[in-house]
C-alpha cells in the first residue's frame, strides 16, 4: 500500500547581502538615513545662520530643524507671555536654495516651520500632523514663577518628498549642495511679555535621506522635480463686513496645497472668514460654500480640528488639498496627483468674501502659502509601477 508524504522541505538558508538583484524602482534599492549637518549654539535673537550644507550619501527627502530656546531666568516678578506665533516666530525668514540658486522653499517662521509640516502630507498625518503634538515639543515657558524661563523646544521639518521618491535633494556632491539660510528674529516676535534674561537658541539641522543604491546605477524617479513652496500677499486688504475679492498672485507648476493664512492690521491671525466661502481659479467656481463645510473638509483630509488627540486648526488658517486623489485624506506621500491643479504664470486666483467677517483690528491680509510641483518632466500621475 503506497502512501503520499505531507512532509514539509525548508528551504535552505541563502547567504544574506544588502545588495538587491537588478531591476525594480529606485526605493528597492535604497535604504532610508538619517545624518546630522550642523549645530549652532549660543545664538541671539535676530541673529543670522548662514552655515554651509554638508555632504550626506544620498538623496536628502527632509531637512529636520530642531529649535533651542535655553538659559533664560525668571526672577517671579514678570509675567512671561508669549506671542500667537511662538515659538515658530523666533524665525523671521527661512529660505532654502538648490545647488544652482533657484529658491525652492521661502517664508516666514510660523508658516514654513508649522503650517507647512501640517498640511503638506510631507510630514506627520493626521494625529502627529501638528509639530506641537510631538513628543519633543515643549512650549514656550511663560508665567509669574522661576518656571516661566521663556524657554522651548521645536522640533520640525522642510519636507521636499511629494510622492515617494519625487521631489529628492542630491546631497553626495559637495560642490553642489543646497543652501539654507534662517534669519532669526528679534525677541519681541517671540514674547509679548520677555523674561528678565532672555534665552539663547540653538538651531540644529538634521537630514532624512535615500542612501546612494549600493551595486546599481538607478537615480530617484523624477530626479530635479521639486515642490516649491512660497507666500504670496493677496490684494486688495479687505474691511470687516464688506464683499470684496482679493486676488492672489501669478502662479506656476502644479499646485497641490494652498495654505490661506488671514491676518488683521497689527499682524494677529483673525477668523474673519466669510461665512460663503468662495475660492476661484481663472474665474470658474472652484469652491462656493458655507465656512463651517470648510473646516469639516478640513477635519476629514488634515484631521485638523476633530475631538482631542488630534490637532486644532490654528487661528485664522484654512487649507485645501488636491493630494486626495483616490481618498477623502491627505496620505503623505501616497498620492496619483490626478487632481492637481494645473497652473501657469497667467492663472487668475481669487477668495471672495461675501462679506468679509468682524475681528481683531481690520483691514486684513490675506496671505497663501502655494505647495506647487515644478516637475522635471511629465508630472507624476496614475499608481507607480513598482515592478
Amino acid at each position: 500500500m503506497s502512501t503520499t508524504s505531507t512532509a514539509t522541505v525548508v528551504t535552505p538558508q541563502q547567504p544574506q547581502t544588502t545588495v538587491e538583484p537588478t531591476g525594480g524602482p529606485f526605493i528597492r534599492h535604497s535604504e532610508p538615513g538619517k545624518g546630522r549637518i550642523y549645530d549652532e549654539t549660543g545664538l541671539a535673537f535676530a541673529g543670522l545662520v548662514n552655515t554651509p550644507l554638508v555632504a550626506l550619501p544620498g538623496y536628502a527627502s527632509k531637512f529636520r530643524l530642531r529649535l533651542v530656546a535655553s538659559g533664560g531666568v525668571n526672577g517671579n516678578s514678570t509675567a512671561v507671555a508669549a506671542a500667537a506665533d511662538a515659538p515658530e516666530s523666533a524665525v523671521q525668514l527661512i529660505t532654502l536654495w538648490d545647488a544652482l540658486g533657484t529658491p525652492i522653499v521661502s517664508g516666514p517662521g510660523f508658516e514654513v516651520l508649522r503650517l507647512i509640516p501640517m498640511f503638506s502630507g510631507g510630514f506627520g498625518l493626521q494625529g502627529s500632523a501638528d509639530t506641537h503634538s510631538l513628543p519633543s515639543f515643549s512650549a514656550v515657558a511663560t508665567g509669574t514663577t522661576s518656571a516661566g524661563t521663556g524657554d522651548f523646544t521645536l522640533n520640525t521639518a522642510i519636507p521636499l518628498e511629494f510622492a515617494k521618491g519625487y521631489g529628492v535633494v542630491g546631497m553626495a556632491d559637495s560642490n553642489t549642495l543646497p543652501k539654507l539660510q534662517i534669519q532669526l528674529a528679534g525677541a519681541a516676535s517671540v514674547y509679548t511679555t520677555a523674561p528678565p534674561t532672555v534665552p539663547q537658541l540653538e538651531v540644529r539641522l538634521n537630514a532624512d535621506y535615500y542612501w546612494l543604491p549600493q551595486g546599481q546605477d538607478i537615480a530617484p524617479p523624477g530626479l530635479g522635480s521639486s515642490r516649491q513652496w512660497f507666500l504670496q500677499q493677496g490684494s486688495p486688504q479687505p474691511g470687516s463686513n464688506t464683499t470684496q475679492t482679493v486676488t492672489i498672485p501669478r502662479q506656476g507648476g502644479w499646485v497641490d496645497t494652498i495654505i490661506f493664512v488671514l491676518r488683521d492690521s497689527t499682524g494677529a491671525r483673525v477668523d474673519a472668514w466669510p461665512s460663503i466661502f468662495r475660492f476661484q481659479l481663472d474665474g470658474i467656481g472652484e469652491i462656493s460654500t458655507n465656512l463651517d463645510e470648510i473646516y469639516d473638509d478640513m477635519a476629514i483630509a488634515f484631521g485638523v480640528g476633530l475631538p482631542s488627540p488630534f490637532p486644532q486648526r490654528p487661528t485664522g488658517v484654512i487649507a485645501l488639498s488636491r493630494k486626495t486623489s483616490l481618498g477623502q485624506q491627505v496620505l503623505g506621500l501616497l498620492d496619483t496627483y490626478e487632481v492637481a491643479l494645473s497652473t501657469s504664470p497667467g492663472t487668475s486666483m481669487t477668495l471672495e468674501g461675501a462679506p468679509w467677517g468682524t475681528g481683531g483690528t481690520p483691514p486684513y491680509t490675506l496671505n497663501a502659502v502655494l505647495g506647487q510641483v515644478i516637475p522635471s518632466g511629465a508630472l507624476i500621475q496614475g499608481l507607480q509601477d513598482f515592478n
